[in-house]
């Protein structure tokens, strides 16, 4: 299995890799179409995971699988699906088990990080539910504020009457949403508000905002976060690579 170590060395085998298929007029045509860039994903995804094994009952799985999908029960199946479709058995190998290689490799590299790193973007898959009512004459904004204040009025009345945005349409409520989701700094008002308290007319470019946060709900390392966060550290290091293999690819 590749380790740690290892992989920030990957990008060389695959720029040797694609300089052996780069000696005609093959590299410019890809570099024309823009395709080049996917291509250079491909191959060091391919050398990422050409030391990485899957065990016999991983296998059985991902073929079982693909079975039901392709509504396949029988080898005879298998053997006319592959017939019409043209594709050999050993590209059906690849083919079906390359993900499940990925996914491990991904693991194998970046799991033990997963703690740090959600620590590091939790600030922003913290999700919130807000209300929200923005008109763009200040006078308004401060006549809207106290009414909600005094309990004159209810935001979701007020919202529904007088906000200029899609907002109206619920009430001024909006959300979960994570807090990477709205302009920044109305997500920085949201993170430092606490649940229910009524925060003053506060400008925004054109707008006059008026804003109460409604809940909070932490983000938790689960296991969609994890997939989530394996991927955001899997893509980071392969946009890496990639511009290491482009630099004499790309150069004038």
């Amino acid at each position: 299995m590749t380790s740690v170590v290892e992989i920030d060395e990957i990008w060389k085998e695959a720029a040797k890799r694609l300089n052996d298929v780069s000696e005609d007029k093959i590299t410019p045509l890809l570099k024309q179409y823009g395709i080049l860039p996917q291509l250079v994903r491909e191959i060091i995804i391919d050398c990422a995971i050409s030391s990485i094994e899957l065990s016999q009952e991983e296998v059985f799985t991902i073929y079982k699988q693909f079975y039901q999908e392709q509504q396949l029960n029988s080898d005879g199946d298998l053997q006319a699906w592959l017939s019409a479709r043209q594709i050999t058995r050993s590209l059906l190998d690849y083919t079906v088990t390359r993900g499940a290689k990925l996914e491990k490799f991904k693991r194998a590299n970046w799991l033990s990080q997963l703690e740090s790193y959600f620590m590091q973007r939790k600030a922003k898959l913290d999700r919130v539910v807000y209300s929200l009512i923005r008109v763009n004459d200040i006078g308004i904004a401060q006549e809207l504020y106290f009414r909600i204040a005094e309990g004159e009025q209810t935001f979701q009345e007020l919202a529904s009457e007088y906000s200029q945005g899609t907002e109206a349409s619920t009430g001024g409520l909006l959300g979960p949403m994570e807090l990477a989701t709205p302009h920044p700094a109305l997500a920085n008002l949201l993170a430092t508000s606490q649940p229910g308290q009524l925060l003053p007319p506060t400008r925004l470019a054109e707008w006059f905002m008026i804003v109460r946060l409604e809940k909070l709900i932490p983000a938790k390392l689960d296991e969609p976060t994890q997939q989530r966060l394996l991927n955001e550290l899997f893509e980071n290091w392969l946009q890496n690579q990639v511009k290491e293999v482009l630099k004499p690819v790309v150069a004038p």
